[in-house]
């Protein structure tokens, strides 16, 4: 991490101030270092100019929108990013997590809870542990996190990309919703499974959809699988 002391240095971008106060202070007593911003514009220079371990980025924003921020810095660093919002439908959860988060809080929420979904997102992900993953003409460079269908590059949103991977390193599993975002978004979205099957979706269209061998199975009253 890069925080020499403590468990971390994370970035709060939150525009309420009485909000962000306490959750400054909560954070600190957990023993991270925080950095507070309250404009969408002012947090997004604060997080190109300084190394984080990890930043919480509100959705509404003065200045620049959160999705707008994360997507900017997405452009340009890999640090995990926790969107919290207290909009709690489907699609603003997509639209947060296609931006580049790699979680999505919905308020109000338990301090609990924001913790434990920090020091998931803090874990070294274990497919970066896994040089080169193949299965049919389908290569995955997890270091590099670039995907390969016949030797044409696929471009794979930061989620979609964790969901391929980790059905990829479970091949010919059965793999229920609740596992999927488990093991990929951290924990589930208020018990809520029909995100998982909107990136499923997503990476039919962009991994199998024009190839004869389809790798990503649906396994009714189950799940999904990964198999050729």
């Amino acid at each position: 991490m890069t925080s020499l002391e403590g468990k971390g240095r994370i970035l709060l971008v939150e525009d309420e101030q009485n909000f962000a106060r306490y959750l400054q202070l909560e954070l600190v007593n957990e023993g991270y270092e925080i950095d507070l911003e309250h404009n969408g514009t002012t947090g997004l220079q604060q997080a190109l100019d300084q190394p984080y371990d990890l930043i919480l980025l509100d959705v509404m924003l003065p200045g620049l929108s959160g999705t707008e921020v994360c997507r900017r810095i997405r452009e340009v660093k890999d640090v995990p990013i926790i969107m919290i919002s207290a909009r709690s439908e489907v699609p603003d959860k997509v639209a947060g997590l296609d931006s580049g988060a790699n979680d999505y809080l919905t308020k109000p929420f338990a301090i609990e809870e924001l913790f434990a979904r920090i020091r998931v997102n803090l874990r070294k992900p274990q497919s970066e542990e896994v040089e080169l993953i193949t299965m049919d003409t389908l290569t995955i460079e997890p270091h590099s996190r670039r995907v390969f269908r016949d030797e044409e590059e696929v471009s794979l949103t930061p989620r979609e990309f964790e969901l391929l991977i980790y059905l990829a390193t479970h091949p010919g599993q059965a793999l229920s919703r609740e596992q999927l975002l488990s093991a990929v978004w951290g924990f589930d979205f208020m018990g809520n499974t029909n995100v998982v099957d909107v990136y499923i979706r997503y990476l039919r269209n962009k991994v199998d959809s024009d190839h004869p061998v389809k790798l990503i199975h649906t396994i009714r009253g189950v799940g999904y699988t990964m198999r050729v």
